[in-house]
């Protein structure tokens, strides 16, 4: 059986903070480096997740954007044979005359989708929004990225808008398109907890699928989460636009990192300097872990969570993100591991189409959710510490599993930080 193709990822967030941008593109300086693409092409890839994004087209005005970048990158795909997921919105709010709150998000990224299908009519596969769920919980709830909200009805809110979105946006894409396909990308993680915050984690864990859930139409009366929809906003009429007219993704494009699954404890002395969720209508103050570091907590892994994905919608599935912000032997292994599970996956009749190198130019400011530029970097394929990409470990492994499906290299025999016992918080 055919292994799963690996695809290639762009970091491309361009994320809001009041009235300040941060662009990981122009950080990288990919925004002046066509060049990047050959270099993406040495290493076999043939499917790569590529932002256009709308605050960079068409900053000022739908009715004046500037294709001059897009152009000349996607022309270049083109004759390097490298298939483009496009990507529209990622973590960002739109331009500064919209905003993730606004009506007028849909209709606008509907709009821009509309403008990117025309100009370019041979692209097949979109993600008009990336990954909604996690966007509106840093911007609608936790209050970290415009516009700042700290409260379910701003998060809910938030996520609808988003959705919608994506709707519309495919609608106006298959409008010029009809076999274009969606790549609906969210984080694939799953909340564990002490036995007092059950009832908090099994939220969480229905929170999850939101995204899916409402593009897929099953948001109905019936659903776990249609009361709290309700209660915090939401009406019958607009839960009956996606339900009446479903959009399911194509492609279900999960992501996953050593952070996805959270481990809520109520026991907040054991970790200190942690911030602490307030108690709330009845369930006691926790705080909000990586499930990796806790002892008690039985992590699933990616394979695991993967099954569950099919399970629940059997759709064709893809790893969309897998990074890990370590050593180069420690992210040679976690993308090893990573290679074996959907490869395991895909032999037991899982519909895996494929497993994507995020981010081939590393990463910027994540280890602060992006709050603060400067701060930190996370080299991926290349690093971009000297200011040009240069091949790290990884270019030559991803370089064999994308041309021949296999890599040997000592390090892969090892266990990695993540299932070794000094990966453990020393709890107080």
């Amino acid at each position: 059986m055919k292994d799963v193709e690996i695809w290639g990822g762009v970091e491309c967030t361009c994320r809001r903070i009041g009235d300040s941008y941060s662009d990981q593109l122009t950080r990288s300086g990919h925004r002046t480096r066509i060049s990047d693409l050959d270099r993406f092409a040495e290493l076999g890839l043939r499917t790569l997740r590529y932002p256009v994004l709308w605050e960079h087209v068409a900053p000022t005005s739908l009715a004046q954007p500037d294709w001059r970048w897009s152009d000349k990158r996607l022309a270049r795909l083109q004759a390097l044979r490298i298939e483009p997921i496009v990507g529209l919105v990622h973590h960002g709010s739109g331009p500064r005359y919209t905003a993730l709150h606004q009506p007028s998000f849909a209709t606008g990224l509907a709009r821009y989708a509309g403008l990117v299908a025309r100009r370019y009519p041979w692209v097949r596969f979109y993600t008009p929004v990336n990954e909604p769920l996690t966007t509106a919980r840093f911007s609608g709830l936790y209050g970290l990225w415009y516009p700042h909200g700290t409260s379910d009805e701003v998060f809910v809110r938030v996520l609808y808008n988003q959705v919608l979105a994506t709707k519309l946006a495919m609608q106006a894409i298959r409008e010029v398109n009809p076999a274009a396909q969606l790549v609906q990308t969210e984080d694939l993680g799953q909340a564990h907890s002490t036995p007092a915050l059950r009832a908090q984690a099994e939220f969480q864990n229905h929170r999850r699928w939101l995204s899916f859930d409402l593009l897929s139409g099953s948001v109905t009366p019936q659903h776990p989460l249609w009361r709290y929809l309700r209660h915090h906003g939401l009406s019958v009429t607009e839960l009956d636009v996606l339900r009446a007219s479903p959009l399911p993704p194509d492609i279900l494009g999960l992501n996953y990192y050593a952070t996805s699954e959270r481990f809520l404890d109520e026991r907040v002395a054991r970790y200190p300097g942690r911030s602490v969720a307030p108690a709330h209508k009845g369930m006691p103050a926790y705080v909000d872990v990586e499930a990796l570091r806790v002892p008690e907590a039985q992590v699933e892994g990616l394979e695991s969570l993967l099954r569950q994905a099919w399970t629940r919608y059997r759709r064709p599935l893809a790893v969309t993100e897998s990074h890990l912000g370590c050593t180069r032997e420690e992210q040679m292994r976690w993308l090893q591991q990573a290679w074996e599970a959907v490869n395991r996956l895909s032999h037991s009749g899982v519909d895996v189409r494929g497993l994507t190198v995020w981010s081939l130019l590393g990463a910027y400011d994540w280890s602060n959710l992006l709050t603060h530029d400067g701060a930190s970097y996370e080299s991926g394929v290349f690093d971009m510490r000297g200011g040009y990409p240069r091949p790290t470990a990884l270019f030559k492994m991803v370089q064999n599993l994308a041309r021949h499906g296999h890599h040997t290299h000592p390090v892969l025999k090892g266990a990695g930080w993540w299932q070794r016992p000094s990966r453990f918080y020393p709890l107080a």
